[in-house]
Formats: structure tokens, C-alpha cells, sequence
């Protein structure tokens, strides 16, 4: 008679602890699409070059958790801006890190878009069938970079003051919308206590989630398609093209002629 054996403690154990993983792979799907996120086929050839998308990304996170961090603590009004900056930067614990990270990160994040789209345009990356990945990336950058301009006013010092005056004014030598949008962005005729709000609510609500759009769709593209390989290698030479047979003696399109 057969008898069946226990399982051991640590196959019940590992049975406990995948439960809950078990669970919301059956109603969601979403561990098999991390897991094919993570663990997708790449050119074998790749270097460290194409690490500045997950840069950027990387950078776009930091700047949204510090970001959060920030506005716990930061006022939005003219009256009370300034000295909300002083009180984060040298009466919070590690504020001074924190708005540290924020600021200087706001460059770091521009600067690795532009390498990562200088990389993309050098290695012929956006060319069929990522087309439309391109557009997305061009849009990233504008939209990252208006984000920015945004968050410029917040300190509210003479500093922040003039340049967005002067980043404004530009705005509005535009052609049709251009007086439109700097009279929006101002929240009047001249910059005054609506403009900060305004700015704050574009820099917090509008930008970051068309951001987190924009990066989502971003990303989908990039496994949907593939990362693409270098400009050097066999496969984007076409030398692994397969081959089509000979018929009658015809050569087919796409095969190469017998010599």
C-alpha cells in the first residue's frame, strides 16, 4: 500500500510565502509581465551606452520621491514661500539633502535625456518600426524640461523672480498662442501672488502626470519592440537575413543571388 509522504517544513514554507504571489498572478497577471520585463532577451553586444534610459528613469524617480517629500513641508504663497525653503534646508533633518537632491537633480535628469536621445539619433535607434518611441522620447524632453522651468519659481527669491520673467516674456513672443500662454502661466498682466500657486499646481499635478504618461507609454514601446541593437552589429547589418529558396531558377526579393 502506498503511502504518501509530508511535505518537509521548508517546502510548506516556501508554499506559504508563494501564496500571496500565487494569489495575484491568477487575478492580475502582473508578476509574469514583471518578470518578462525584467528578464527579456537583449543584443548580445549592448554596453554601457544603453543604460541612459534607465538612467533618466532613474533620475525622473528620484526627483518625484523628493519632490513628494518637499511639498509636505513647502507653502505655495508668496507671503510664506521663501521662508518655507529656509525652514526646509536648515531646520528639517537632512531638508538641506533632500531639497539638495531635488535641485541639482532637475540637471542631472535634462542632461541624461539629451545624452540618451544623442545616443538614440547616433546609433539610428529611432528608425522603423520605433518611429513613434522617438516622438514620445522628443515630447519627454519638452515636457521635462517645462517641468523644470516651473519649478524655478517655487524658491521665490530675486533669483527665481527674474528668470521667470524672463523665461515668460519669451514665452509670449510666440506666434498666435504666445500672448495666450504668458498670460496664463503669469494668472494675470504681470507675475503676482496667482502666479505662484499657478506654477506650484503645474510643477505638482499637470507635468508629473503627464510625465508618468508619457515614460509609461515610453516603456511599453521599448518591450514591445525590442531594444535595438548596435549599428555595428551583425544583426543590424543584415547579415543573419533569412534566407528564401530558389525557385525556378528565379531569385525571390529579399534573397541573396547565388554566386
Amino acid at each position: 500500500m502506498a503511502t504518501t509522504r509530508r511535505p518537509t517544513r521548508s517546502a510548506r514554507l516556501i508554499q506559504v510565502a508563494s501564496y500571496p504571489i500565487d494569489w495575484l498572478e491568477e487575478r492580475s497577471g502582473l508578476v509574469g509581465a514583471v518578470k518578462y520585463f525584467l528578464f527579456r532577451k537583449v543584443p548580445s553586444d549592448i554596453g554601457w551606452y544603453h543604460t541612459l534610459g534607465s538612467a533618466t528613469l532613474t533620475a525622473f524617480l528620484v526627483q518625484a520621491v523628493t519632490g513628494v517629500i518637499l511639498a509636505m513641508y513647502y507653502k505655495p504663497d508668496p507671503n510664506s514661500a521663501y521662508e518655507s525653503i529656509q525652514h526646509i534646508t536648515n531646520d528639517l533633518t537632512l531638508g538641506w539633502l533632500v531639497r539638495g537632491m531635488h535641485r541639482w537633480g532637475a540637471s542631472v535628469f535634462i542632461i541624461l535625456m539629451f545624452f540618451h536621445m544623442a545616443r538614440v539619433f547616433l546609433f539610428g535607434a529611432y528608425k522603423y518600426p520605433r518611429e513613434l518611441n522617438w516622438i514620445i522620447g522628443v515630447l519627454i524632453l519638452a515636457t521635462g524640461m517645462f517641468e523644470g522651468f516651473t519649478g524655478y519659481l517655487l524658491p521665490w527669491d530675486q533669483t527665481a523672480y527674474w528668470a521667470s520673467v524672463v523665461g515668460i516674456n519669451i514665452n509670449g513672443t510666440g506666434p498666435f498662442i504666445g500672448p495666450f500662454l504668458a498670460s496664463f502661466l503669469r494668472g494675470g498682466a504681470e507675475i503676482g501672488p496667482e502666479t505662484l500657486p499657478r506654477f506650484y499646481a503645474l510643477h505638482m499635478l499637470a507635468i508629473p502626470g503627464a510625465l508618468f504618461a508619457l515614460i509609461g507609454l515610453h516603456l511599453y514601446l521599448v518591450i514591445r519592440l525590442g531594444v535595438s541593437p548596435n549599428p555595428w552589429s551583425k544583426r543590424a547589418a543584415g547579415d543573419e537575413r533569412e534566407e528564401v529558396p530558389v525557385r525556378s531558377g528565379l531569385v525571390q526579393p529579399g534573397s541573396r543571388r547565388a554566386k
